[in-house]
């Protein structure tokens, strides 16, 4: 997990018209530096308003988090308690969108969550973990750490869609991780989907790379289609 925000921010960034908000899916995007900005341009495009959350991280105290990171012992200990930290962060963030949904402009039953690596990790931990106002409408943990992800609960019986992306080369060794969280949905008998480029590494996001992965982003829109979220 990234070091570095101590306090939580929810900020809406990228809307659409009036007219084409109503049927559209609301996200929440854990922020990755450019990646939640470059996302939300993409799905705004195509009717998606877009939010993105600014979520508790490890705290840093230097100008190289990761380095620091790497220095604090094991990273279990280090990481545990910040996770349930931006648990509640993901989980106020769409009640707050809930809440607001007619100020918005938004379907209140189409609030869903997608993240990136420790934000997948976030996104996974909200589809665990949720009450009514705060149960995203689908999931879409991209490169996660499952083993950091809060789920002692179990697959909730009313759990959401969930749309899991990753790459087999992951160089953090993420991918099973992929696999064992489609494994648990399914084995609940929710609705999962499961990508895993042979290339892409971790952090693709939307950076060119010239590999497939490049286009995960349309399949992550022809899922939200399958799933009756996206307005044609």
């Amino acid at each position: 997990m990234p070091l570095g925000v101590e306090e939580p921010r929810e900020v809406p960034v990228l809307r659409q018209s009036a007219h084409r908000l109503a049927q559209s899916a609301p996200m929440l995007q854990p922020l990755l530096k450019l990646t939640a900005i470059e996302l939300s341009r993409w799905l705004k495009d195509r009717g998606v308003t877009c939010f993105v959350l600014k979520y508790r991280l490890v705290p840093c105290t230097t100008d190289d988090p990761t380095r620091e990171l790497m220095t604090r012992g094991k990273l279990d200990d280090v990481v545990a308690p910040i996770v349930k930290l931006a648990l509640a962060d993901g989980q106020a963030a769409i009640a707050y969108v809930r809440r607001n949904a007619k100020d918005y402009g938004v379907n209140p039953d189409r609030i869903g969550i997608i993240g990136f690596s420790a934000g997948g990790t976030v996104a996974a931990s909200v589809a665990f973990n949720y009450t009514a106002e705060s149960r995203p409408s689908f999931a879409a943990p991209i490169y996660l750490a499952y083993n950091w992800t809060i789920k002692d609960k179990g697959v909730p019986a009313d759990a959401p869609p969930m749309f899991i992306l990753g790459a087999t080369d992951d160089p953090l060794g993420l991918a099973p991780q992929s696999v064992a969280l489609y494994q648990d949905w399914t084995a609940a008998r929710k609705p999962a989907e499961l990508h895993l480029y042979s290339k892409g590494g971790h952090g693709f996001g939307m950076k060119k790379q010239n590999l497939p992965s490049d286009q995960w982003i349309q399949l992550f829109a022809d899922w939200l289609d399958v799933q009756r979220l996206l307005k044609k």
